[in-house]
């Protein structure tokens, strides 16, 4: 088994054990009340934000990782992802996996009332009941992980999230993933690190830009350190940059998001 095989594993159990806390119908009640409510969190769209974009930057909140362990225990939910909006950030990314990536689920919730920036929630999505929470919490989209999915699970999940007015970005890996690629996505991610092996090539998304279509927004992800890089990649076609480590491990994760803009928007 390797480490993309033990987390999903293990998040079938966790949402298990999610579901006899809040059952799914008293969480879907939830979400019903929420949406009719009008004083409650409109989403905002991370497609069009990266479309408008001169960076294209998704800022991520990411704690620890299960190759590098620990990158920055004491962030803290409630300050770095402020920073991150304040300082130019396209939208933010916050893991809310907790065994593998030191993240939890109130941490949208924490950020939400702080940021005007599109929140994406970054877990390992295999079960509806994941989308609601993601709704309920102040996301402004999911992603859905091809190598997590069937290709009947992507497409439900896909119509699913869009039901509950969340966008979508799909992340793929490879060229047999290309077919995942349909109906209600609307951002495709190319992850240039293996989730099996942690091995990380930023040609990944180079040697995919051209097979992908042209009409959805283009998301670059992992292994990008270098504002050179981000040029080159837009050049390519691509309109976001998912950047996490590069900006976390600093001091001030916001600050250095200020200065890799600057120099990517000269």
């Amino acid at each position: 088994m390797d480490i993309l095989e033990e987390i999903v594993a293990h998040k079938r159990i966790e949402v298990a054990k999610q579901k006899e806390v809040i059952a799914p119908k008293e969480l879907y009640r939830e979400i019903e009340k929420m949406i009719s409510d009008e004083s409650i969190h409109r989403i905002i769209s991370m497609k069009s934000s990266l479309r408008n974009s001169d960076s294209g930057i998704i800022s991520e909140f990411k704690r620890k990782s299960p190759s590098k362990g620990w990158i920055k225990e004491e962030g803290q939910p409630d300050i770095i992802p402020a920073s991150y909006c304040k300082n130019g950030a396209s939208a933010i990314s916050i893991l809310t996996d907790e065994e593998y990536f030191g993240g939890r689920l109130k941490f949208i919730k924490t950020a939400r009332p702080m940021v005007t920036c599109p929140i994406l929630r970054k877990d390992f999505i295999v079960d509806e009941y994941q989308l609601f929470q993601a709704r309920l919490i102040g996301a402004d989209a999911v992603l859905l992980i091809a190598a997590d999915l069937t290709k009947d699970e992507c497409k439900t999940l896909a119509k699913t999230a869009h039901t509950l007015g969340l966008e979508t970005l799909l992340e793929i890996h490879s060229e047999q993933e290309l077919d995942y690629v349909g109906d209600n996505i609307d951002m495709v991610g190319v992850n240039n690190r293996n989730l099996g092996t942690f091995h990380t090539d930023v040609q990944n998304s180079y040697r995919l830009a051209s097979k992908l279509p042209s009409d959805y927004v283009l998301v670059s992800e992992s292994g990008i350190s270098n504002p050179e890089t981000v040029r080159e990649l837009r050049m390519a076609g691509f309109r976001g940059f998912l950047i996490g480590e590069t900006f976390m491990k600093t001091t001030d994760p916001g600050m250095a998001l200020k200065e890799f803009i600057a120099q990517v928007t000269i």
